[in-house]
């Protein structure tokens, strides 16, 4: 997620790292739970259906990178111990055309953000040392593994020039305190003072902001290293979720192309407005290469010969949902130009062929991310894959595409691409034990009609066990973000599978507001929650109720997030259709999170402005159609789940949910998770999530 600031489930590293900190992580004899090895294991499955045990059993791979000589594939995966409540990531290692594939390392440390020295002839990586993340090498056969940095609170990202001669590294500045410690009498206080907004952020107080920085690197020991952001209070990679992908190397060495909202506390909350800035290593001198585009512009990636940049590039300022556009550069001339502007769709992802020639991409089409190729000489772009799957990366290599993708049923893995035909052949089979022994619920791509005479694409799945002479439950998935596809993702915990597994059919309706039908599909949510995507949830819902195979009179509803809000909003609205209610970290009281959220342009853009503006229309209208208001009609049991470390949707928006279910006498339940935020990572609050979401939907819907 990664690429937009969206509401909904997608990881970072901050969350991928978060159960393998030594510091989180004790053992019972109380060592580091991290000498214990965590990896693969060949499980013999006691039914062929899936199980949150199962599913929580499953490799992750991610961050897939390609030898310099373009003949191997470097990746992790992690795998999670639920009694032990952690994670572990090991590295692999496999030809490009998907020969000779092995497991690297075995450590029970953990290792992250590896990639190959530019020569080839070493791994760098990140681990933990003393309880910081620091920059490590090791041989290409994962022997001798050598610390090389020792930096105070350690790091969290790293890139090598391109001669390798130097590094750039990603460091939280800690300022001095906005206050001074008056009361040297009360040394045991945790008070804190604040005097501007964005004084937390996602699932952390703001003590710090991250920093680029650039050392010199002589093949054993880090030099001289350099602030290239020295003395000013901004954030780069942007937080919450920006990673290195925000920053580039120039082919030649000699500049830094870097992603930053050069913005602060009230300012900062109120803007999406980020910026590609050009360093020069040798003057010292930065320049803006977006000012005057006003929404976001980041991930920028030099063409080969170093004479263009091409970025991701929003127009409008406060908006996260708007169309990401591929923004091009001449370094020479200082001339921007979109190369998008016929394309209705987002891109993402973007990776230079070899030759600067073209530029392949990632873009979502009708609820499936698919590989495009961008022509940078005619601006004509061409879809190179079909099929119902997410691709989430690609990157092109010795004339064919290295790309990872997933669906619906399978986790992701690493595919060889033809670049013109588009077929893929998979390489990588972490899962496929445990899948073989999987029967998957049939996946159906279905078109609606809504309300107001349109097309809508729904996901259709089916049990395992499908028997078309038997009724079924069914479940509407309502998304989050609220400008996230329902696409062919495979989550580890809304997981369309799981949910099948449990002897449900699964609706999953592409309804107004999400990506891949064209921006006017996608932005006719924004400032019109209870409007037509609220009708087209019942169209979708309705729909399927007419089903032979569907017990109408037991469906329910799930979603968290924007999803959550939805679930909420229909509580109040939905006429006898439900029997059961699911809500996680959802939005209930509008007015109260106006002032409690910490990104102030997602309510300002979404909801119209603020409640107090009594002249707003829109506003206004927003707020008249609260979920809270409309408790009075609520009569249907429902599950609230939310976590303490939730600053985008505060917990408390869960529990003032909770409460008036239970004032009403309705029948309620609170799974409240002190130790998570908006998400739930840790594996057995992960296991609990699902048993306890399984249980309330069969208390409910299997009488």
């Amino acid at each position: 997620m990664k690429h937009v600031f969206r509401w909904a489930a997608v990881c970072s590293f901050a969350a991928l790292v978060a159960c393998s900190n030594p510091q989180e992580s004790k053992k019972a004899d109380n060592k580091p739970a991290q000498e214990t090895y965590i990896g693969p294991k060949d499980i013999k499955l006691k039914s062929d259906v899936m199980t949150p045990e199962v599913l929580w059993s499953m490799g992750r791979l991610s961050d897939e990178q390609i030898s310099p000589d373009g003949k191997h594939i470097l990746y992790g995966v992690s795998y999670y111990d639920v009694p032990l409540n952690k994670s572990n990531r090991d590295l692999y290692i496999l030809d490009t055309d998907g020969n000779n594939a092995k497991q690297l390392t075995k450590t029970p440390r953990g290792i992250y953000s590896a990639t190959w020295t530019p020569d080839g002839k070493k791994i760098a990586y990140m681990s933990f040392e003393s309880g910081s993340m620091q920059l490590w090498t090791m041989t290409t056969d994962g022997t001798n593994p050598t610390q090389i940095s020792d930096i105070e609170n350690g790091i969290s990202g790293f890139k090598f020039s391109p001669d390798g001669k130097k590094v750039l590294l990603v460091r939280e500045i800690y300022p001095e305190k906005k206050f001074k410690e008056l009361y040297k009498d009360l040394p045991q206080t945790t008070g804190r003072v604040e005097d501007d907004l964005m004084y937390r952020h996602w699932d952390v107080w703001v003590d710090s902001y991250p920093h680029p920085f650039i050392a010199d690197f002589d093949g054993n020991k880090l030099n001289n290293i350099v602030d290239i952001m020295e003395g000013e209070p901004y954030e780069s990679p942007v937080k919450p979720w920006g990673g290195t992908e925000q920053i580039s190397w120039s082919p030649d060495g000699k500049t830094i192309a870097y992603t930053s909202r050069k913005l602060v506390g009230k300012d900062y909350a109120l803007s999406t407005n980020t910026d590609v800035y050009l360093y020069n290593i040798d003057t010292k001198k930065t320049q803006n290469l977006s000012e005057g585009i006003m929404g976001y512009d980041q991930n920028p990636v030099f063409s080969p010969n170093g004479k263009m940049l091409a970025w991701e590039s929003m127009k409008r300022n406060g908006y996260e949902a708007d169309r990401n556009r591929i923004m091009i550069r001449n370094i020479e001339t200082g001339e921007n130009q979109e190369y998008t502007k016929e394309f209705d769709n987002d891109a993402h992802g973007l990776t230079w062929s070899e030759n600067g020639e073209n530029i392949f991409f990632i873009s979502n089409k009708q609820a499936k991310d698919q590989i495009f190729k961008l022509n940078v000489a005619n601006k004509n772009i061409k879809q190179i894959t079909e099929g119902a799957h997410n691709y989430q990366s690609v990157t092109p290599v010795n004339g064919k595409l290295i790309a990872r993708r997933m669906s619906i049923s399978m986790p992701s893995e690493i595919y060889n691409v033809d670049p013109e035909s588009g077929e893929a052949k998979q390489i990588t089979f972490t899962n496929k034990n445990t899948l073989d022994q999987l029967k998957m619920g049939k996946v159906e791509e279905r078109w609606i009609e809504t309300t107001d005479g349109k097309k809508m694409l729904t996901w259709v799945i089916y049990p395992p066990h499908f028997d078309p002479n038997k009724k079924y439950p069914a479940i509407l998935y309502c998304q989050g973000g609220p400008q996230s596809g329902v696409s062919q993702f495979f989550s580890f915990r809304w997981n369309f599978q799981m949910m099948a597994a449990n002897d449900f059919i699964v609706v999953a309706p592409n309804r107004r507001g999400v990506p891949g039908f064209g921006q006017e599909w996608k932005e006719q949510i924004s400032k019109d929650y209870p409007g037509q995507n609220m009708n087209d949830y019942f169209s979708a819902i309705d729909a399927l109720a007419k089903e032979p195979f569907v017990d109408e009179d037991n469906l329910a509803a799930v979603g968290a997030s924007y999803g959550g809000f939805s679930v909420y909003w229909l509580a109040g609205h939905h006429n006898k259709r439900f029997k059961a209610f699911i809500a996680h970290c959802g939005m209930f009281n509008l007015e109260s999170m106006y002032t409690e959220t910490e990104e102030m342009w997602f309510v300002n853009w979404d909801l119209g402005g603020a409640y107090w503006e009594k002249d707003n229309k829109t506003a206004q209208r927003s707020f008249a159609n609260s979920p809270h208001k409309f408790v009075d009609k609520w009569d249907t049991p429902i599950l609230v789940v939310h976590g303490q470390n939730d600053y985008r949707i505060p917990f408390n928006q869960g529990m003032g949910a909770y409460n008036a279910a239970k004032l009403k006498g309705i029948p309620a339940e609170f799974l409240y998770f002190p130790d998570e935020n908006h998400w739930v990572l840790k594996p057995q609050n992960g296991i609990l999530w699902q048993r306890t979401f399984a249980g309330w939907l069969n208390k409910w819907c299997k009488k």
